[in-house]
């Protein structure tokens, strides 16, 4: 699996029981286990949630679903 399906598949995971739709960042983070402090793992990446939502901009909200969140996370990591 590369790095890019495990991130993708690791924030998908993290927010299987969060109630969408999700409108604010807040929001979101509140939504992970861990809250800002949720980490993914890859290979030598290491990001937590609070850093993946920097990548996030006021207009991505609402989100619908998990692989929503995922999909834009890691288009706009590069990943």
């Amino acid at each position: 699996m590369s790095v890019r399906d495990e991130i993708h598949a690791q924030i998908v995971g993290g927010l299987a029981c969060a109630k969408f739709p999700i409108d604010t960042p807040e929001k979101l983070l509140e939504a992970f286990p861990d809250g800002a402090n949720t980490t993914c793992k890859a290979g030598d990446l290491e990001v937590t949630a609070g850093e993946a939502g920097k990548l996030l901009k006021a207009g991505d909200f609402p989100f619908k679903s998990a692989q929503q969140v995922a999909d834009t996370i890691v288009e706009r990591a590069g990943l």
